[in-house]
């Protein structure tokens, strides 16, 4: 039997890998990355609960408690959101070429490198294919020259849609649909040299090209259980990807009869037309690709510029004064001129001024599209992992009273002594993103958004349906891919001239 003092002689071999195994435990535990704070995970499910159904908010009031840079685990997907310009920089400038991964929804089909060749807005990285596009895009459809050239084209359409309305003198008018229908003719003439939507209502030749692309947006937006448990991503459990299929199947069939017999005219030797399909087909794409890019264009196109002229026009109905100030400053800058002209409007600072402020307070993607993590990063001090879902909360940094004085307040004028811009480089305010994935057709919805809103509101007076006041005009919001109004904006139009 072992005497106490050989026992105590050899209990630091027994405690040795007692000793080993906590060092080892404390060494691991430091490896553990050190993940931006945010709220508890519950077990399995995480913090779905917590986004909640109007996330934009949600995430705003959470990082009041818990800072501008948070974590959240939808499921197995850790997502990380930033809330602050600075948090922004990091996202979306310091770190831009690992932070520029796209998180592509599980109910978008042919994800991974098929998609990668053919799409800009769910490309899963910033690849050759992506940039390709992206150029392409740039040079052939949103360049100052190419912008310039369509002028005519675009003030056509919003003519058509001045004349439609005062048709509707005294009758109550869904503005959204109207304005919808007038953007998305814009696009559809730069792209195929043919209107896509009829402005009365949809009808068997549109074939509810609104309701398409709609639907498509809303597919896209929703939650879906696939996303959150990566063991499930092969499964359409909630029959997301089959009705993105659906969708897909019938907007292709109201343009592949285009693309087939523009092929045919071109194999013919018929005259070309001056349109972007035709330079398409020059660079040798397949339908696959022009239908792809045709449905990002004109789904992104149309409906945030749409959402944004609503919301202005909402905006300029409940505060009169600014109304007056807009209508007052055309008067003036217009002169004699029939219409407005897109080269006069770029010098209406009022104008302007309100257009930023509608972007400030509504911006088309509160959370932009989801970025991804493509390598482990630091960013203040916290890390990213690989594969990290990453948002950035613009909405939140839109309303931050540190940045922005009176910020749930509509007020124009905060932009007229100011330089500050939305083309990505002051991030206090980036309604269109910033870096490699910025918006790339920016260029042609600042001007297009002026233009429309111009329009409206220097030709018509309007009041809303049943005598009610501006004041009653409902502004709650309906989340999804872009932010709209919850509900459609129905006004009255009384022409002024």
């Amino acid at each position: 039997m072992a005497q106490p003092s050989e026992i105590i002689f050899l209990l630091p071999f027994f405690l040795l890998p007692l000793v080993f195994f906590i060092l080892k435990a404390f060494k691991s535990s430091n490896k553990t990355p050190q993940l931006p704070p945010g709220p508890t995970p519950w077990p399995v499910i995480g913090n779905i609960f917590h986004v909640g159904k109007m996330p934009h908010i949600t995430l705003t009031n959470y990082a009041k408690t818990y800072g501008p840079l948070m974590s959240f685990k939808l499921g197995t997907q850790l997502l990380v959101v930033g809330s602050s310009p600075s948090v922004a920089i990091e996202i979306l400038k310091t770190h831009d070429r690992i932070l520029s991964g796209r998180h592509v929804p599980n109910a978008v089909p042919s994800k991974g490198s098929e998609l990668d060749k053919i799409s800009i807005g769910w490309s899963s990285e910033c690849n050759n294919g992506w940039r390709y596009l992206r150029t392409l895009c740039r040079t052939e459809l949103f360049s100052g020259k190419v912008l310039e050239s369509q002028a005519c084209l675009r003030e056509k359409k919003v003519m058509e849609l001045v004349e439609f309305l005062r048709s509707k003198e005294g009758q109550v008018v869904n503005l959204g649909e109207l304005v919808f229908a007038t953007v998305f003719n814009m696009l559809s003439n730069v792209l195929i040299s043919k209107d896509m939507v009829n402005l009365e209502k949809e009808t068997e030749e549109d074939g509810g090209m609104r309701s398409l692309a709609r639907g498509i947006m809303e597919v896209g937006a929703a939650p879906n259980i696939s996303d959150f448990y990566a063991i499930l991503s092969k499964f359409d459990l909630q029959g997301l990807r089959k009705k993105y299929i659906d969708l897909m199947t019938e907007i292709r069939s109201k343009w592949e009869p285009i693309l087939e017999e523009r092929r045919n005219s071109k194999e013919s030797g018929s005259p070309s037309q001056q349109d972007f399909l035709e330079t398409l087909l020059d660079n040798g794409f397949t339908n696959d690709r022009i239908c792809q890019l045709f449905l990002e264009l004109f789904v992104a196109g149309g409906d945030t510029s749409t959402s944004t002229i609503e919301w202005a026009m909402a905006e300029l109905i409940k505060n009169v004064e600014s109304m007056k100030k807009v209508q007052d400053e055309l008067e003036i800058k217009l002169g004699e001129s029939d219409y407005p002209k897109e080269s006069q409007l770029l010098h209406m600072s009022y104008l302007q001024a309100c257009v930023k402020e509608t972007l400030r307070l509504h911006p088309p993607g509160p959370l932009l599209l989801p970025h991804r993590a493509i390598e482990t990063c630091q960013v203040m001090s916290f890390t990213i992992p690989k594969n990290t879902q990453i948002s950035v909360n613009v909405w939140a940094i839109a309303r931050d009273p540190s940045i922005w004085e009176e910020p749930e307040m509509f007020r124009p004028q905060r932009f007229l002594s100011s330089d500050m811009d939305f083309k990505g480089n002051d991030f206090e305010f980036l309604p269109f993103g910033a870096g490699r994935r910025i918006c790339p057709g920016l260029p042609l919805a600042a001007i297009k958004v002026p233009l429309v809103l111009a329009s409206l509101v220097h030709f018509f007076d309007w009041e809303l349906p049943h005598g009610k006041c501006p004041i009653e005009l409902d502004m709650r919001e309906k989340f999804g891919v872009t932010l709209q109004k919850k509900e459609p904006l129905l006004l009255i139009p009384k022409p002024r001239k």
